[in-house]
């Protein structure tokens, strides 16, 4: 049945004066893609000369261009506009590059030195990160001055999984994971070309691991072995043919048969699906010999494997960290309360003829696996002093014993023997958890990871990036005397990213939120003088690279970090939770015809991590289009001491709430926001936090954002992949020993009554909901019912859901047409 369309026509200027404007009838056959003419109160006169037929149909075709039809479900044209505006300023923020890691390598000529940056971009189109290498020569000149000396262009490393240096900077690994059951490449490279490369079939073992947590890759100290975490080799799954189960299977695939499932087998969760366990393996880059280290239980996940320093004479060690699975695999993914300990295994390698190291062929599986931090419940990021004197290593014991997934970290440290004798080991506290800081105070170490080479030329200092309230900063950490200094400027509210060290200089990146990053070389005024302070450098560099209207946007915003008093401080919270917490807010420098600009109210999720005073590029882009930004890190967060972070378990829903709108409350009594347009986001806990918001302040909000949120824990609890988390966070530490996978009715109540949907009845906030549908931490599912749920009362809802993201939905494309989405639904209800 074909379709009629009215379309009013206005003339062209250029043509002969019309007779009075008509209404045109266009129908639409759903066969044919051009719509054809029909006579209606108007007609065309037989004269109308070919010039002029053509400028009515290419009105006609434009008309019909822009209809509703053609457009995505959703938008008129209008707003099709401005998602074309809003999508092009977008790319631009998000095109800006990130540098994931750095090395620095002495110089061929002597003077100075040369650094080699990770480099990695969105690329909408391949809907992937592209990765390239960019390089630098550093010389110093007088007065403490320095210059890098760019390469003229970087140079992509396509396929590239990871790179790993060795120690002398004279070879690098580069290895290449298959996206199939292709083998992994490895690739040996000098200064000038490919030295080896080996490709390890599936049948060794599958990807290897470089995820930063499970990754461990090292060179021992002579450059002949390389020790590596990768996924075990698939087990041998039972073989089918049309007989049924077929003896003996086959190892190749044919058209008569087909392999089945076999047992299920339990993965790590949230971004592990699908990947085997992690298993140690050793090459030797000469021969290309591989081989699994042998004796390690296959209770026991392994990661982040080091050498132990080399004796003459005595067994090699490798030292790693061991996850246990049982009694089974929770997730682990941004989980640091997972019991794990530092372990050591003599490698299968002996003394070659040139006295180099070669993997022996006999296994090792009479060599005991040692347990080395029997007596902590945590301890990971291993990392051995270059005199092989110390092994440090951070601990999540305080994330452990209370059940919180992050919380407080400390720093131990192992005197190593020269003897080889690995027994009766002391372990010595270098950073023990604080508890309540001072105003101004280290407030602990919150430390995401070591750089592979952390430490300074006199052998006990390290340098560490670490979180100290809502800022990222250095700090160099003296593992004999326990001394901690903050290096990174104390006047400043940026963020500083420790990347590399150049000797004793340090090389960091800084930023803000309305200061895309720079990058600053460090270095000691004094080295003779204790505590000697740290000047900075600005270094010119061509990576952070962005448009002269993201600049303009930029330099009109400012920031500042306040600190909110808590309300209704009672005498049952501790010191460290009666403190001021923390919100970052982000405006105008002037007010614009003496109005606030509409704000938006960013909440971080976890609950324990914390949003950081660094450059985001999605939060930049939505202040750019004015809005006001308050960033809250409410109690519980990162970096203000373990009594604050440890106040929220069991209040979540309450407490946070409080914490959210008192910081609210506190910018509109300051006079610096406006209390009549006001839009929340969040995300996973924030989105929880979001929806509670909604729900229990229904009149403070005119929109919501929620991503991947935590909407109801009671059908959360069977399906995600850490439903420890909805225990410990309801009940307090004590959900630590109440955790079940068999809920009971008592639970299952008091995790309605700390949900969002517990409040849906109150809600009137219009909400879009950003959700991935491989999410494993909060599934999509829990999203989706309350997103239904406000449908079902009327109030208006928009659902984004994308197949293929995670948790994060950090996939270019997902995360542009997400933000993009959250920006047009902010405007339509706050502009």
């Amino acid at each position: 049945m074909e379709r009629a369309y009215l379309v009013k026509l206005n003339w062209l200027s250029c043509l002969p004066p019309p007779p009075p404007p008509h209404l045109l009838s266009l129908t639409i056959s759903p066969h044919s893609p051009t719509p054809s003419l029909l006579r209606s109160s108007f007609s065309a006169p037989r004269s109308l000369s070919t010039k002029r037929s053509s400028a009515i149909q290419a009105l006609m075709d434009a008309s019909v261009s822009s209809s509703p039809k053609d457009l995505p479900v959703g938008l008129d044209a209008k707003t099709e506009e401005e998602y074309a505006s809003l999508s092009s300023l977008l790319q631009e923020f998000t095109s800006i590059p990130n540098i994931d890691k750095a090395w620095t390598f002495k110089s061929n000529t002597g003077i100075g030195s040369q650094a080699m940056f990770s480099i990695s971009q969105a690329n909408l189109l391949a809907n992937k990160r592209r990765k390239y290498a960019l390089s630098a020569n550093i010389s110093k000149g007088s007065g403490n001055s320095v210059n890098f000396q760019w390469s003229p262009f970087p140079v992509e490393m396509t396929g590239v999984s990871t790179v790993v240096p060795s120690p002398s900077g004279s070879k690098l690994l580069v290895v290449r994971n298959p996206e199939n059951e292709s083998p992994t490449r490895f690739e040996i490279w000098n200064q000038g070309h490919v030295e080896k490369e080996f490709n390890i079939p599936q049948s060794v073992h599958g990807s290897v691991y470089c995820d930063g947590w499970f990754e461990g890759i090292s060179w021992n100290s002579n450059e002949t072995l390389l020790a590596y975490v990768a996924e075990e080799a698939s087990t041998s799954k039972p073989t089918f043919n049309d007989s049924g189960y077929k003896k003996g299977g086959s190892a190749d695939k044919d058209c008569g048969s087909w392999k089945g499932q076999g047992e299920w087998e339990e993965d790590w969760g949230e971004t592990y699906a699908g990947k085997r366990q992690p298993a140690l393996f050793l090459i030797d880059i000469n021969s290309g010999q591989v081989q699994p280290v042998k004796g390690i239980s296959k209770s026991l996940s392994v990661g982040q494997v080091v050498w132990a320093p080399s004796t003459q004479g005595l067994h090699q060690y490798l030292v790693f960290v061991g996850w246990s699975s049982n009694p089974r695999k929770l997730g682990i993914k941004y989980c640091y309360n997972r019991p794990c300990a530092l372990y050591a295994v003599r490698a299968p390698v002996c003394a070659s003829e040139a006295n180099d190291l070669e993997i022996k062929e006999s296994p090792n599986e009479d060599s005991p696996v040692l347990n080395l931090t029997q007596s902590r419940s945590s301890a990971f990021f291993p990392s051995f002093s270059p005199d092989g004197r110390f092994l440090v290593f951070l601990s999540g014991r305080s994330s452990v014993d209370s059940g919180a997934h992050s919380a407080t970290d400390s720093l131990h440290r192992i005197d190593w023997p020269v003897n080889g004798q690995l027994s009766s080991l002391k372990i010595i506290d270098v950073i023990p958890i604080v508890q309540s800081a001072e105003d101004g105070c280290f407030p602990g170490l919150y430390c995401s990871n070591f750089i592979p080479n952390p430490w300074l030329s006199d052998g006990c200092t390290m340098i560490v990036s670490s979180t100290w309230g809502s800022s990222e900063v250095i700090l160099s950490v003296n593992v004999l005397s326990g001394d901690v200094s903050r290096i990174s400027p104390t006047d400043s509210n940026f963020s500083w990213n420790l990347l590399t060290l150049d000797g004793d200089s340090i090389i960091a990146v800084f930023s803000s939120p309305v200061d895309v990053p720079q990058i600053r070389y460090g270095y000691l005024v004094d080295k003779e003088i204790k505590n000697a302070a740290w000047d900075w450098s600005d270094v010119s560099s061509p990576i952070f690279g962005c448009s002269a209207k993201v600049n303009s946007l930029l330099s009109s915003r400012q920031f500042t970090i306040l600190k909110i008093p808590v309300k209704d401080v009672s005498e049952c919270l501790t010191k460290g939770a009666s403190k001021p917490f923390e919100a970052i807010f982000v405006s105008r420098q002037s007010k614009k015809n003496d109005v606030c600009d509409p704000l938006i109210v960013v909440l971080h999720g976890g609950p324990h991590s914390v949003s950081l005073s660094g450059f985001a590029k999605s939060y930049a882009f939505l202040s750019s289009l004015g809005y006001s930004l308050l960033i809250v890190n409410y109690r519980g967060s990162l970096g203000f001491g373990e009594e604050a972070l440890q106040s929220l378990p069991g209040k979540v829903g309450s407490q946070d709430v409080k914490d959210v709108i008192t910081a609210i409350d506190h910018v509109i009594d300051t006079g610096v926001a406006s209390p009549s347009k006001i839009a929340v986001i969040g995300g996973s806990h924030g989105g929880f936090l979001t929806t509670h918001l909604i729900g229990q302040a229904p009149d403070k909000f005119v929109a919501a954002a929620a991503r991947n949120p935590v909407c109801n824990l009671v059908s959360m609890v069977g399906i995600t992949d850490i439903p420890d988390w909805c225990y410990v966070e309801t009940y307090g530490v004590e959900g630590k020993t109440k955790f079940t996978e068999a809920p009971s009715a008592e639970d299952l109540a008091l995790f309605h009554s700390k949900s969002p949907i517990s409040h849906i009845s109150k809600v009137k906030t219009p909400t879009i909901f950003v959700l991935g549908a491989q999410d494993l931490r909060v599934p999509l599912s829990n999203g989706l019912q309350y997103a239904r749920a406000l449908k079902e009362k009327g109030v208006e809802v928009k659902i984004l859901v994308f197949p293929n993201d995670v948790h994060a939905i950090e996939r270019p494309q997902s995360d542009h047409e997400g933000f993009l989405n959250i920006a047009v639904w902010f405007n339509k209800y706050c502009k």
